[in-house]
This record gives C-alpha cells, sequence and structure tokens, in this order.
C-alpha cells in the first residue's frame, strides 16, 4: 500500500475532524462551515475554503479521502508540500466560485422576472429569505408555469454546498497529465482503465449531468469542472513556464 505524504496525512485527519465535529454538534457546523450563497446571510468569506472540509455523509468523506490519499500522494511526493497544498487549495477555491456563478445566474434569471412583476429589492430579499408572494405574483407563476425557475433560484439561494471532490476533481487532472498511463481499476465492472481515457470520461459525465435534468443526486456537478478547469489552467501554466521540475519545499 502506498504510504500516506505528511501534508495528505494532514488534510486526512482535518477532514476527518470536521466530519466527528458536524456529528457531534449536529446542523450548526453547516451554518459555520458549508458554503452558502454570498447574498445568504450565513455566508461567510471563510467558507470558501472551510466547505472543502465538510462532507454530507460517511461515504461522501470516504471517497473524497480515498481518491486524496490515492491520487494526491504521488503529486506531493513529485511537487513537494507547498506545491501540493497551493494546488490542492487552489482548485478547491476554483470549484467554489464556479459553482457560486451559477447560482448568481439562476438567482438573477429570477430577479430580472421578478422586478418584470414590479417586486423591489427589499421585497425580493423577503421572497428568499421566507417565501413570500402577493397572491397576484403567485398567480402569474402558475399561469406562465414559472415554477421550476423559483424552485430553482430558490434552492441556490439556500444551498449548502460541502466536500473535497472540487479539489479532488484539480487533483485527478493533475495526475491524469503527469502519470496518462497509470492503470485505474473501475469498481463496476473492475476493469483497469488508463488515467488519461477514465479523467476525461468522469468531466465528461459531469458536463452532461450538469447541462441536464439527469443528476443521480445533490451533487454540485459545476464544482467538480470548476475544480477540473482550475487544475488544468495551472497545469498547463506551469508548463509552459517549466514550474513542473520544481519543488516548491
Amino acid at each position: 500500500m502506498r504510504n500516506v505524504t505528511e501534508t495528505v496525512k494532514h488534510l486526512l485527519i482535518i477532514n476527518i475532524i470536521f466530519f466527528f465535529a458536524t456529528i457531534s454538534i449536529g446542523e450548526k457546523v453547516y451554518d459555520w462551515f458549508a458554503l452558502h450563497y454570498f447574498q445568504n446571510p450565513k455566508f461567510q468569506p471563510w467558507q470558501i475554503i472551510s466547505h472543502m472540509f465538510m462532507h454530507g455523509d460517511f461515504a461522501h468523506i470516504f471517497f473524497n479521502m480515498f481518491g486524496l490519499w490515492m491520487f494526491g500522494t504521488p503529486l506531493e511526493q513529485m511537487w513537494g508540500r507547498n506545491k501540493f497544498i497551493f494546488f490542492y487549495l487552489s482548485t478547491g477555491i476554483g470549484a467554489a466560485f464556479l459553482q457560486l456563478l451559477l447560482y448568481n445566474y439562476q438567482i438573477n434569471n429570477l430577479n430580472e422576472i421578478l422586478y418584470s412583476f414590479g417586486l423591489n429589492n427589499n421585497q425580493i430579499d423577503t421572497f428568499y429569505q421566507t417565501r413570500y408572494l402577493p397572491n397576484s405574483v403567485i398567480e402569474i407563476i402558475n399561469t406562465r408555469d414559472l415554477t421550476s425557475s423559483f424552485s430553482t433560484a430558490l434552492s441556490s439561494y439556500n444551498s449548502v454546498m460541502v466536500g473535497a471532490s472540487g479539489a479532488l476533481y484539480g487533483v485527478l487532472v493533475a495526475f491524469a497529465i503527469l502519470f496518462p498511463n497509470a492503470q485505474l481499476m473501475l469498481l463496476f465492472p473492475p476493469i483497469p482503465v488508463k488515467a488519461k481515457i477514465l479523467v476525461p470520461i468522469l468531466i465528461l459525465g459531469d458536463l452532461f449531468f450538469g447541462f441536464t435534468s439527469y443528476s443521480i443526486g445533490p451533487i454540485a456537478h459545476f464544482a467538480h469542472l470548476g475544480g477540473a478547469i482550475t487544475g488544468l489552467i495551472m497545469m498547463w501554466y506551469w508548463k509552459r513556464n517549466q514550474f513542473n521540475s520544481n519543488r516548491w519545499n
């Protein structure tokens, strides 16, 4: 079994501490450290980083931490501690920003509709916090079949984003670039697939589920894409400037 490197080990420990704190303390931990939409009263700046140490359940943290150990360890061995942690946090932040950008787009679309109904900023803020709308507006919503737009925007405004998946997707991209022919064993079916094939398939899957209504669960697909895109940009920049050959000890 591959030995765990120091930074990866510390990241695993921090994630486990946050997970057990969530079990012990409860929902308040999500209010403090999960990532909320930036106009939500529960949003705090540190959530841009803290959300990537939070997880929803045991399966969520197990698979993320397994992936971090498997793919993060060889990257830290190659890059050194400082370069790896910079890359990991950067891709996690990139994941958060793309997901927040999507939320902002969905909420602004609904705001334009509400403005067209004659609502002002205070009434719109009240709607997001209490879900109250004048009866005349509710009648228009039902008549024009706008329920889906309202549901999507409300969900975005009250979203609670947790998990290391965004940063992990950045790590996966880096691993596939540096070790393209590494054989990775699938669980279902149990067959080996090269990293340069598997990782693009995972990203294409998130593209499909992100732009359709066929998502297999409450997964922030655009956060995955944000982490992957950030990782790809960083790897391209480092390669172009020959940073890959330098360890940041």
